[in-house]
């Protein structure tokens, strides 16, 4: 009998379809906030994640602005964002934030953060310091917030909701059945249950998004969909999820533009107000829009 032992085999890597090709950023305006964001050392989620739409939304005056550091405490098996002990909070973070918008001629801001589950507050209230400073300096610019789920806290959920971004947005990110291998601390009822609250304490438009391609099923997307709009979501976003380096998840499919479109045909048809449904599609999208 033979000792020797089978290697297992390791599965390449799909290869991208020809749908997902990206043009380079151009544009006046991309290259004027270009220009501000080298000159500043400004940090926007857009440049750090190399986002395939940042020359379009630079171009329409939409930005994203990440807060809280760049070391998440949770350890998502689809992000990229470091995993580990985060630094200390960086209260000038607000202002600096606010300042950056003003330089940069933002129309429309979108702030996120990592998760910070090390902190009594777990971040929230540098989260509305933020948008208390951004609206002080940038009475003109509109606001998403971006927000984890502070571990379902209603507390810290209040500090958002007194603040009254245009837009709160909270990412189921993918199926139920999924969630515990894609964002493992995460859960995916408590995620309902935040955006349900947001909307019961008043705010006025709520957004969710998710990713596809990690193994989901169709009735699987279609049952989340119906998820949110029983939570009374606004808008959602379905985008093709990409691997940010071998030690993350494995892109399983990758879906068809004609796929993308049933999912938006669905969406509309269950009363979302937007849906932003396509390979190339990240929350923060066509943002300004969502506040029409």
């Amino acid at each position: 009998m033979s000792t020797d032992t089978i290697s297992p085999v390791k599965e390449k890597p799909k290869a991208k379809p020809k749908w997902l090709r990206v043009k380079l950023p151009t544009g006046k305006k991309y290259t004027e906030l270009r220009s501000l964001v080298d000159k500043y050392d400004l940090h926007t989620i857009c440049t750090s994640g190399s986002c395939p739409n940042m020359g379009e939304c630079w171009s329409e005056g939409t930005a994203t602005f990440m807060i809280l550091g760049n070391v998440c405490t949770r350890s998502c098996g689809f992000c990229g964002v470091k995993t580990g002990r985060p630094e200390t909070v960086d209260w000038d973070e607000p202002e600096k934030v606010a300042r950056s918008i003003k330089i940069m001629g933002i129309k429309h801001a979108v702030v996120t953060s990592v998760d910070r589950d090390d902190l009594k507050d777990m971040g929230s209230i540098i989260w509305a310091e933020t948008v208390k400073a951004i609206r002080r300096m940038n009475p003109e610019t509109t606001l998403e917030t971006l927000v984890p789920d502070f571990q379902g806290n209603e507390r810290n959920i209040d500090r958002i909701v007194e603040v009254m971004p245009e837009v709160v947005s909270h990412n189921m990110e993918t199926v139920r059945r999924l969630t515990r291998e894609v964002r493992i601390q995460a859960k995916y009822d408590r995620s309902l249950e935040v955006l349900r609250y947001l909307k019961q304490q008043g705010v006025n438009r709520t957004k969710s998004g998710i990713m596809l391609g990690l193994g989901e099923q169709e009735d699987e997307v279609i049952q989340t969909l119906h998820d949110l709009r029983s939570v009374d979501v606004d808008v959602v976003t379905i985008g093709q999820y990409l691997q940010p380096s071998k030690k993350h998840l494995p892109v399983k499919q990758f879906i068809t533009p004609d796929q993308f479109k049933k999912y938006e045909a669905i969406g509309l048809d269950l009363g979302f107000r937007h849906v932003e449904s396509s390979a190339l599609v990240r929350s923060s999208y066509k943002a300004h829009k969502h506040i029409d």
